[in-house]
């Protein structure tokens, strides 16, 4: 019998496919009948590095629908500004160092939970999720992945929509992720997850973007594997016909260009030619009546029209509620008395 209680929580990758079917099976189990107080007595630090409404919000009613508290921290702003970087002289504008801010939460708390954006300036250290690798260095306790190069959190809650939608039959239905057109280059977190996730419980995978979107060889290479594991495919393409022709499943998502990263001048001339790639009504009948959603935040009218995202296929709010009920499931798992 597998145990993840006391385990990280950072990417889905790290835990098996039981493990994360145990989550999403209790996440399914408390939606339909309740859930006791399992983490009664236990407080879940939060490190808000970025802003948040979702997160923060299910993160919170989650620990306390089970019993626990949970202590909203904003690095910066109602908490000392934190310094990452080790061997360093702090004569900068941060007053505590990470090692420390860790440390102390750990004694304090019963797990940490982490947000922390890229810094979109350079993709080979962005990569290296150094704030998070650096609180999990430090941290006696659990550490959770509220969002940084990767949303687990948001793949729990996708899967479980997607389950409930496919009867659990998922496996080859066709998952259509695509790039949409944001006025500003986004965070590729979702994105990196939706591919991995999906893949991981045995759907095809296409994604669509423009050319010089790619995302990431790590996560490719990913998907890949998964997809090899689990019976599905992975499709690359800039063909937006052939990408949604027989989808059953679009998932909309917008992220900056890796070919210009850290350039986003010349980045968004690029970008700005490629609003055709919004979802609407016209793509959405090459699908096969797919199901369409979006992990929100998301500008309607410019990633996706009213039209799509008032539409009874679109599951946006299905996922957005998911959030609570998997990130209960999954405290529950690795906080819980009896999880």
């Amino acid at each position: 019998m597998f145990n993840v209680k006391n385990k990280n929580f950072i990417n889905t990758q790290d835990w098996s496919k039981e493990e994360l079917d145990y989550v999403l099976t209790l996440a399914e189990d408390m939606k339909r009948n309740g859930w006791r107080k399992t983490v009664e007595g236990k407080t879940l630090a939060m490190l808000f590095f970025n802003p948040s409404l979702r997160t923060r919000t299910s993160f919170e009613v989650a620990m306390y629908q089970l019993g626990g508290h949970a202590i909203t921290l904003q690095p910066g702003k109602d908490a000392w500004g934190i310094e990452i970087k080790e061997g360093v002289k702090m004569d900068g504008d941060a007053e505590e160092h990470i090692k420390e801010a860790t440390n102390v939460l750990s004694r304090f708390c019963d797990a940490i939970a982490v947000r922390s954006f890229p810094k979109f300036q350079n993709w080979d250290e962005d990569k290296r999720d150094s704030t998070l690798a650096t609180i999990c260095k430090w941290s006696s306790k659990p550490v959770i992945n509220m969002e940084t190069i990767r949303h687990p959190c948001q793949e729990l809650a996708l899967m479980m929509a997607i389950r409930s939608h496919f009867n659990n039959r998922q496996e080859k239905k066709k998952f259509l992720l695509t790039w949409t057109y944001h006025p500003k280059p986004l965070n590729m977190a979702v994105a990196n997850s939706a591919a991995m996730i999906s893949t991981r419980y045995g759907m095809n995978l296409t994604i669509l973007c423009p050319k010089g979107y790619d995302l990431d060889k790590t996560f490719i290479d990913i998907a890949s594997k998964n997809a090899v594991a689990y019976g599905g495919k992975v499709t690359v393409t800039d063909d937006i016909r052939l990408a949604y022709s027989g989808a059953d499943f679009v998932y909309a998502k917008s992220w900056g260009s890796l070919e210009y990263y850290g350039r986003w001048d010349e980045e968004k001339k690029i970008r700005d030619g490629q609003k055709h790639f919004i979802v609407d009504s016209d793509k959405m009948k090459l699908t096969n009546n797919a199901f369409f959603s979006h992990c929100l935040p998301l500008r309607r009218n410019i990633k996706a029209t009213d039209e799509v995202v008032d539409s009874k296929n679109s599951l946006i709010y299905e996922e957005a509620e998911n959030r609570l009920h998997t990130e209960r499931a999954l405290l529950s798992a690795i906080l819980g008395n009896n999880g």
